[in-house]
């Protein structure tokens, strides 16, 4: 495992849940990022954003290390979720919602 795989495991590991995306998640550089922080805003979880933009070790890494090809990039209690549009879909059908509940996440009212 290289030097920036361990940086993405450490924050997946002692995160529990991880958006790399493109700015912060009080300035998404990306309407895909917007997207993803507005669903997780939505279901009033706290997450750890991580901004590619500002480590180009990490925006390359983090690709490698999902095997996916694009950012953002959700990560719940370690595992791999998908991006944007995947948590689009996973929360209109209740899914993402279920997988945090099951995850033992807390949410804050909504």
């Amino acid at each position: 495992m290289t030097n920036v795989h361990e940086r993405i495991e450490t924050l997946v590991t002692t995160n529990d849940i991880v958006l790399f995306m493109k700015g912060t998640p009080m300035f998404p550089q990306c309407g895909f990022s917007s997207t993803a922080v507005a669903i997780l805003e939505r279901l009033g979880v706290e997450f750890e954003g991580v901004d590619v933009l500002a480590d180009p070790e990490i925006r390359q890494g983090v690709k490698e290390y999902s095997d996916w090809p694009t950012v953002p990039q959700l990560y719940v209690k370690g595992e791999f979720v998908g991006g944007s549009d995947i948590m689009m879909e996973m929360y209109q059908a209740g899914e993402l919602t279920a997988m945090i509940e099951e995850a033992g996440i807390a949410r804050s009212a909504a």
